[in-house]
């Protein structure tokens, strides 16, 4: 018999539910500087992952989790309020193919229209049962606090020599992966499961995090063009402190290490030479399976948690884990 496709059909009113936002949140019709932003980024082609493991985390213990969709939906703006001021502070000129906000308008306006993004947020969570709604909020602000923690480290990061692979860590956590755990405890508490199964959850969510960032760091060098989707080498051509150049900078040696620093003391040079002149060095150094190890490692620490959840609905438990194997092997 073949199983329903839960996620499919909750991406359907996810996505329903969030372009329908600006009119359920009240968003104001003047001054349209301060509004538009938020529509315009909430209707970029986003991929929802974050309220989707909310909706399947919150499955598994109760069947119906269009009950939810408002604070997945929180969830959601929340992670496009971080992505309006990181565009900001990177200087990044697009979001999703599209201008970035600060781009379109200008960056005063993109602060602003974040800061409403943020209280927005809050609306959104609102909805939660009294009993559950002190848990909720104290939640979401330690995860919130930790996502600016994570921005910041990464901006210190530019201006640091040496980054030892350890505070990397730290900071991919921070930046990107307790949001992911945030999001898939959010629905476990929401559906009233036992806090240690929702603990297990977030600790899921965050160790694939961590993957998933190593995995993106892996593919920017090593994807192939054709499926990647954007250029190929973009953390080397920037200098970025990726997994790799730290791993990279650590084992180097002699004329390794020599032609490693040069490129990365260039403030001209071609870009297609750059890039394969480094990723040779990480080839010769072995750093591809370096970090394929690294990120198996927090992959694997993610699933003996999944696996080890109390769970209701198996149809849920298995899709949600799905989903998450697929993204683990994605190519782009």
């Amino acid at each position: 018999m073949t199983r329903k496709n839960h996620a499919h059909e909750l991406l359907g009113k996810l996505e329903t539910f969030i372009q329908n936002l600006p009119s359920a949140l009240e968003l104001g019709k003047t001054p349209r500087e301060l509004y538009d932003p938020i529509t315009y980024i909430l209707s970029l082609d986003g991929k929802r992952i974050r309220p989707l493991l909310s909706l399947l985390a919150y499955g598994i213990y109760k069947s119906n989790p269009e009950e939810i969709l408002s604070q997945a939906a929180a969830v959601e703006v929340f992670h496009n309020f971080t992505l309006m001021h990181d565009d900001i502070m990177d200087d990044a000129p697009l979001r999703r193919g599209k201008d970035a906000v600060h781009v379109k308008w200008n960056k005063n306006v993109a602060i602003l229209s974040g800061d409403v993004m943020l209280v927005k947020a809050y609306d959104l969570l609102l909805p939660t049962e009294v009993d559950k709604l002190g848990d909720v909020i104290r939640l979401f602000n330690k995860t919130a606090s930790e996502v600016c923690e994570g921005q910041q480290f990464d901006m210190n990061f530019e201006s640091l020599e040496y980054v030892h692979e350890d505070e990397y860590i730290t900071m991919i956590r921070l930046k990107t992966a307790v949001l992911l755990g945030f999001a898939l405890q959010l629905g476990a508490l929401l559906a009233g499961a036992e806090k240690e199964d929702a603990q297990k959850l977030y600790v899921f969510g965050v160790n694939v995090g961590v993957g998933f960032q190593l995995k993106d760091d892996l593919l920017d060098v090593f994807a192939d063009q054709a499926k990647f989707g954007k250029q190929v080498g973009g953390d080397i051509i920037s200098n970025k402190k990726t997994f790799l150049l730290i791993k990279a900078l650590e084992l180097a040696e002699g004329k390794d290490a020599e032609t490693l620093n040069y490129w990365l003391s260039q403030n001209e040079f071609d870009k297609e030479e750059k890039v394969k002149a480094v990723r040779g060095i990480y080839e010769k150094l072995g750093i591809k399976s370096i970090t394929e190890a690294k990120m198996n490692s927090y992959f694997d620490a993610g699933f003996a948690q999944y696996d080890a959840i109390h769970f209701k609905n198996e149809d849920y438990f298995l899709e949600l884990k799905k989903i998450t194997q697929d993204l683990i092997h994605r190519e782009k």
